[in-house]
């Protein structure tokens, strides 16, 4: 981790490759305190289902808590949201609390772009290259964050809304 630039809201923030589940994890759950410390105005998240984030955790809920207020936004990208429904009650209860500042994508179907597995922001981003062997990289670096922002912005096109923040029985 490298936490040399004062002011800068990445600072603090691991950097470089990870390898394996814990290490995933770890940084996910360094994005989430993050963003809540240092109040990041976006985040977006994209993963093909979210199916091996730490959701639902009540630590991760209480940072996503700390973070989300009025000017905040987070977008969520995904192939799919079943698996998040069923795998992270917390965080669906959280969800829909704040279905005002979170906005759920789906992108999924023939030909449509593959969902990265990543997190954005203006100032890091977190990319797992390889799902199944859960490795990746992550940083400050503008080109990084650019090509992440792209492959994310990519899918946004082809999405439509999914993941209501409830559901109303006719």
């Amino acid at each position: 981790m490298r936490s040399d630039d004062d002011g800068d809201p990445s600072a603090g923030l691991p950097e470089g490759a990870f390898d394996g589940r814990h290490a995933f994890e770890a940084r996910l759950r360094s994005a989430f305190a993050a963003a809540a410390q240092q109040q990041w105005p976006e985040f977006v998240w994209s993963d093909p289902d979210f199916v091996d984030w730490p959701l639902g955790e009540r630590s991760v809920i209480d940072a996503l808590q700390g973070w989300a207020s009025a000017g905040r936004q987070l977008v969520l990208v995904a192939q799919r949201f079943d698996v998040a429904e069923r795998e992270h009650a917390r965080f669906v209860h959280w969800r829909r609390m704040w279905s005002h500042i979170i906005d759920c994508r789906v992108c999924s179907g023939p030909g449509m772009p593959q969902v990265p597995s990543a997190i954005w922001t203006p100032s890091w981003f977190l990319h797992r290259i390889d799902v199944d062997r859960v490795r990746g990289v992550c940083g400050r670096s503008p080109e990084s964050r650019r090509a992440v922002r792209e492959r994310i912005d990519e899918c946004l096109r082809h999405a439509k809304s999914g993941f209501p923040a409830s559901t109303l029985g006719l």
